[in-house]
């Protein structure tokens, strides 16, 4: 099932395995967004965020790029504007998003691209795929979490060159530096998202959804802090689960254990 919006530059597609595909689509221009595209991608990840029959998504472009960033016609609309309302903010969506996000990046993710592409929770890359941050060449303030994030990951000095310079550095490098989580051909790209969305949608949904909270919100905490967090949520989860649902662990423990026996 798909549907599309925006004169079909944001589409959205639901199988029935519970993988949504998003795919911003405005290739002659490298997927560079407008107002009209940010304001739906937003919209989009909001409504997956809260259908029940999707248990992971897939963000990924079309053509020969992720995403070029902002259409810098729509500028002014944007910063003056849109950027301030969260409902129509897609960083701030994805990051609410209790979905697992897996970005499927391709040729560049430049600027707002770049941001978006963080704001996902499993990155895939096609050889030779150029992330790049211009902030600074276009005299552009970051607000989409680029200043912020990319220190977290990369470390201060390499995000300090990288934002400073507005030089590229490629899917390879940003593998090394745990960015990136694989790197790919380009005709594989779709292929090994797909596999990773699978395996995830596989597992229990409920427990992916808690992990993905807790990992996300004790990255905002220190590190004692973080533990406490864990330890409270597990708590609270194992006080509300039944004699049943303890058994069932047991007994999913005990059929896997014999299956591996055989294959002894």
């Amino acid at each position: 099932m798909s549907d599309s919006s925006s004169e079909n530059l944001i589409l959205v597609s639901r199988e029935p395995d519970g993988i949504a595909t998003v795919t911003i689509n405005r290739p002659a221009s490298l997927n560079s967004l407008s107002q009209l595209m940010i304001t739906d991608l937003a919209r989009a990840f909001k409504d997956l965020g809260r259908d029940g029959s999707v248990r992971v998504i897939i963000l990924s472009g079309s053509g020969r790029a992720f995403s070029s960033g902002l259409d810098l016609t729509a500028a002014e609309q944007v910063f003056k504007g849109g950027m301030k309302d969260k409902e129509y903010d897609p960083v701030f969506q994805m990051e609410q998003c209790p979905k697992p996000i897996i970005g499927a990046i391709n040729g560049v993710a430049v600027t707002a691209g770049f941001e978006i592409a963080l704001a996902c929770d499993i990155l895939v890359a096609a050889k030779g795929t150029k992330f790049m941050d211009t902030h600074t060449r276009f005299g552009i303030v970051p607000s989409w979490g680029l200043s912020q994030k990319l220190p977290r990951i990369i470390g201060p000095n390499k995000a300090r060159e990288v934002s400073l310079t507005a030089m590229p550095f490629t899917a390879e490098e940003a593998q090394k530096l745990g960015f990136v989580n694989y790197v790919v051909e380009g005709a594989e790209l779709l292929k090994k998202a797909r596999e990773i969305a699978r395996v995830v949608a596989h597992n229990n949904h409920d427990i992916v959804l808690r992990y993905k909270s807790v990992i996300n919100d004790g990255f905002k905490l220190d590190l004692h802090q973080a533990l406490a967090l864990e330890k409270e949520r597990a708590y609270k989860y194992y006080e509300k689960m039944t004699t049943e649902q303890f058994k069932k662990m047991q007994e999913f423990v005990a059929v896997r254990s014999s299956k591996k026996s055989s294959k002894l």
